[in-house]
C-alpha cells in the first residue's frame, strides 16, 4: 500500500473512535481490518465500509455504533448498502453485497470527486480529536458533537454477592440435586454458578461556571453519552447544585442540551466548589449515591470560597467513593501546574488527574472510568497546537 504511514494512522484513528463508541475491537480484528484494506482500494469509501464492518463488528449490537462512527469519520455520501423495505427470509451473504458495491463504485468517476478521499477525511478527524475544543470553529464543533454522541461510558465492573448460572465455577447444589431427582438418582450433569458482575455507579459533577464556558457544552455532551448507560447520575455545579440526570435522558443530544439549559439557573456564574461538594455529600453522597461509585469532577479547579472547605469535602468523598477522578481542561496547556487554591486543595484526594480539553482527552477519560490506568497523553498530531 503506497504511503503506508498516513493511511494507517487514519485507519487507527477510526478504530480508536469505534472503541470509544463501545466496540470491543481486539488487536486481531484490527489486523484483519488493515489486511482487508490493503487488498481492497483504500480510496473507495464502499470498500472501506465493508472491510471494517466484516472485520471489526463482533455482534449485531455493534452495527449501530459502527454506522454512526463511520458516517462521522468519512461522511454520509451514498448509502454503502441498500436497506430493503421488507426483510428477506435469509440475509444475503456479505461477500455478494461487497461484490455488487464494488461493481457499482466503478461507475462514473465524478462521484469520487464530490468529497475528499477517505484517508484525507480520516486524517482530518484524527487532527480534530486532539484540538482544544475552546478554539474550534462552528463547523468543527458540530463534527466533535457527532463524535461525542458516539461515545459510550461504562463504569468499572465489580463482582456482587449474588450468584448466576455458569458453565464453569463452583457447583450449585440445589439445581444439581433437582437434576439428580429428575433422573431418579442416576448420574446427571453438574450445575455450576459464579459471582455475578455489574458496573459501578458513575457520578459526574460538571462545572458550568464562567471560567468553564468554552468547555461546558462539550463536557455536558460527554455526560449525555454517559447518561445513556445504566447507573449514571449527572450534576452541574457553579453557584448551586443541580441534578440533570432526567434532562439528559433525551436520546437526541440537542434536545438534551436544551432541557439542561432550561433547568440550570447558574450558567456562567461564579464557582463555589467546596460548598456545593458538601451539599452533594449531605443530600446525595452519604445516602448511597457516592458509596462505591466512580465520581468524576470536570472542572478547572477555580474556587472563590474557602479552599479548606473543598479539601475537607474531597477527603470525605474519597472515603465514600471507589475512585475519584478529576478532569481539568487546563491541564493540557504548556507549563500548567495545579497551583490554583481549589485545585491544590483537592488534588491530594484525587485518584486520577487527567486532561479534559479535547475529544481524545475525553476518550482517555472514559478508559480511566472503565477501570484502566491513567494513560500518558498522546503527543499532538502534526499541525495541532494545544491551547
Amino acid at each position: 500500500m503506497p504511503d503506508v504511514a498516513g493511511p494507517l494512522a487514519s485507519l487507527l484513528a477510526f478504530v480508536r473512535a469505534l472503541r470509544a463508541a463501545g466496540l470491543e475491537a481486539s488487536s486481531e480484528r484490527v489486523q484483519a481490518f488493515v489486511r482487508a484494506v490493503e487488498v481492497l482500494r483504500l480510496g473507495a469509501r464502499t470498500d472501506l465500509y465493508w472491510a471494517g464492518r466484516l472485520t471489526l463488528c463482533g455482534s449485531r449490537d455493534d452495527l449501530e455504533h459502527y454506522e454512526r462512527v463511520f458516517a462521522t469519520c468519512f461522511g454520509t455520501g451514498e448509502q454503502p448498502h441498500p436497506r430493503p423495505t421488507t426483510p428477506p427470509a435469509r440475509a444475503p451473504r456479505p461477500r455478494l453485497t461487497v461484490h455488487d458495491a464494488r461493481t457499482a463504485s466503478r461507475a462514473p468517476a465524478e462521484r469520487d470527486h464530490r468529497r475528499p478521499p477517505v484517508p484525507a477525511l480520516a486524517a482530518s478527524t484524527e487532527v480534530l480529536r486532539h484540538r482544544d475544543v475552546a478554539g474550534l470553529t462552528a463547523a468543527e464543533r458540530e463534527q466533535v458533537r457527532r463524535l461525542l454522541a458516539a461515545l459510550a461510558l461504562r463504569g468499572e465492573v465489580r463482582r456482587t454477592a449474588r450468584r448466576r448460572a455458569a458453565r464453569r465455577g463452583e457447583v450449585d447444589p440445589r439445581p444439581t440435586v433437582r437434576e439428580l431427582l429428575r433422573s431418579g438418582g442416576e448420574p446427571a450433569r453438574l450445575r455450576h454458578r459464579t459471582r455475578a458482575e455489574r458496573p459501578r455507579r458513575i457520578v459526574l459533577l460538571v462545572d458550568v461556571s464562567g471560567s468553564m464556558a468554552p468547555y461546558a457544552d462539550a463536557l455536558l455532551r460527554f455526560a449525555h453519552a454517559a447518561a445513556r448507560g445504566p447507573r449514571t447520575d449527572v450534576f452541574t455545579i457553579g453557584t448551586r447544585l443541580t441534578r440533570v440526570t432526567r434532562q439528559l435522558a433525551h436520546r437526541d443530544p440537542d434536545l438534551a442540551m436544551a432541557a439542561v439549559a432550561s433547568a440550570v439557573p447558574d450558567w456562567r456564574g461564579g464557582t463555589r466548589l467546596g460548598e456545593l461538594l458538601h451539599e452533594f455529600l449531605v443530600r446525595h453522597g452519604q445516602r448511597g449515591l457516592a458509596r462505591g461509585a466512580v465520581v468524576v469532577l470536570l472542572s478547572d479547579g477555580w474556587e472563590r470560597g474557602d479552599p479548606e472547605l473543598l479539601a475537607d469535602g474531597m477527603r470525605r468523598l474519597h472515603r465514600l467513593a471507589h475512585r475519584v477522578i478529576w478532569a481539568n481542561p487546563l491541564k493540557a496547556r504548556p507549563g500548567y501546574a495545579p497551583l490554583a487554591a481549589g485545585m491544590a486543595a483537592a488534588l491530594p484526594s484525587v485518584d486520577a488527574f487527567v486532561e479534559g480539553h479535547s475529544l481524545a482527552a475525553l476518550e482517555r477519560l472514559a478508559a480511566v472510568v472503565r477501570g484502566g490506568p491513567v494513560p500518558v497523553p498522546e503527543p499532538p498530531v502534526e499541525g495541532v497546537q494545544r491551547a
